[in-house]
């Protein structure tokens, strides 16, 4: 049987995603091999100094102009 969540509000159901989310293992998700494959790959393009990194701050400014 579902869990009716409809009485919390929104701050309280993000807050419980929150919560659960944290709550988990690094072991507990799974990752297919092909996320595995692409992860693997975007780390050798960042080592291998073929991409930068930026900060979410930079990126945030990038995203939203004049909101950073």
């Amino acid at each position: 049987m579902p869990i009716d969540f409809s009485h919390l509000s929104p701050q309280e159901r993000l807050d419980l995603i929150g919560e659960l989310w944290e709550s988990l293992d690094e072991g507990d998700v799974p990752v297919s091999e092909g996320v595995r494959a692409e992860l693997d790959r975007r780390n050798a393009d960042f080592q291998e100094g073929r991409v930068k990194a930026v900060s979410w701050t930079e990126l945030r400014g990038v995203l939203r102009p004049g909101r950073a």
